[in-house]
């Protein structure tokens, strides 16, 4: 079977087997059966870790859960010197999706990474409200959205297709969006009028130029880690799921043209892409981390920037005295 990744990039070229792309994110009346996320690990034995997995994503954090990791190192983003990147945006009838010209090559290392991981698609997640969005929770609260750059092992493994279903195969490099009165440079470019209404329907695609992966990242190098899954069916547990500890900035109008965009192609009823998310899961027995040092409390806590969770916003965030 093809991976997700797979299934998503391949979608406009290649015909899928029906159980391969047979599945949702919410109710849709259309005169037949599509399983969302409850029954995905019911109706096809290759997705029943969807329904039986013990590391399933994604998860609430609850930051008063989380172990401060001495020996978590920083990320290291290798992108081959090069700042100019050529990529193109699809709608894949579920996600916004990039994926970068071959020849760009952008790699991961650092962090609780043993090996370095490679730059294979970066996939957006959004909400129908601001309130709503992201995949991940922050102390029982969504953000309006959820970028993933899924990167899988190049050092033990060829392709994505193999890593995806191996041990220490993905690395999913998470960051929360934030409505704002500005946006992140990399965002911009692709929620701009000019560019997000060229995949406005199932299947378009648009060659985007000048891209500069670093501008994705937000300015912090605090993160937190676990061990999960991919979010979409098969749902292999082979993903490194690392939360960078800082929110991007979209606009309100760069929001609402997301949730213009269709999940069908212009022939059929307008569906919007917004809340293409799937459910929290449980966390089980699975260890939170951080290289967020949290252990100094007390009243000289606020004064002390370095150990303050960056988040800000409704009811999650604030000082690590918060814990």
């Amino acid at each position: 079977m093809e991976s997700p990744a797979g299934v998503l990039g391949s979608a406009q070229h290649n015909p899928l087997k029906v159980h391969e792309g047979w599945w949702a994110y919410k109710e849709v009346v259309q005169g037949s059966f599509v399983p969302v996320p409850s029954f995905w690990g019911l109706v096809n034995s290759a997705w029943n870790l969807c329904s039986v997995g013990k590391r399933q994503s994604p998860v609430n954090i609850e930051t008063s859960h989380m172990i401060f990791d001495p020996y978590l190192t920083s990320m290291k983003l290798n992108t081959d010197g090069k700042k100019v990147r050529v990529g193109t945006m699809y709608n894949t009838g579920r996600h916004v999706s990039v994926r970068l010209d071959k020849e760009h090559l952008v790699n991961i290392s650092g962090g609780p990474m043993m090996y370095s991981h490679r730059l294979e698609e970066i996939r957006l997640h959004f909400g129908s409200e601001d309130s709503q969005g992201s995949e991940h929770l922050l102390n029982g609260q969504a953000f309006s959205g959820e970028v993933q750059l899924i990167h899988y092992n190049h050092e033990l493994y060829t392709n994505y297709t193999e890593a995806a279903k191996s041990p220490n195969g993905l690395v999913v490099v998470s960051i929360f969006m934030k409505v704002a009165e500005t946006s992140n440079n990399f965002l911009n470019q692709l929620l701009n009028r000019d560019s997000i209404t060229r995949v406005t329907y199932k299947n378009d695609a648009y060659l985007l130029t000048g891209l500069n992966i670093e501008e994705i990242y937000p300015e912090t190098s605090s993160f937190i880690t676990y061990d999960g899954s991919m979010t979409i069916p098969p749902c292999f547990e082979t993903a490194t799921w690392i939360l960078m500890n800082k929110p991007v900035y979209v606009t309100r109008m760069q929001m609402h043209s997301l949730r213009l965009l269709s999940q069908n192609q212009p022939s059929q009823i307008f569906l919007s892409m917004s809340d293409n998310v799937r459910p929290i899961q449980p966390l089980i027995n699975r260890c939170i981390r951080t290289n967020i040092n949290f252990s100094l409390q007390g009243k000289d806590c606020p004064n002390n920037r370095v150990h303050k969770l960056q988040y800000r916003g409704k009811r999650w965030g604030g000082c690590c005295c918060r814990f």
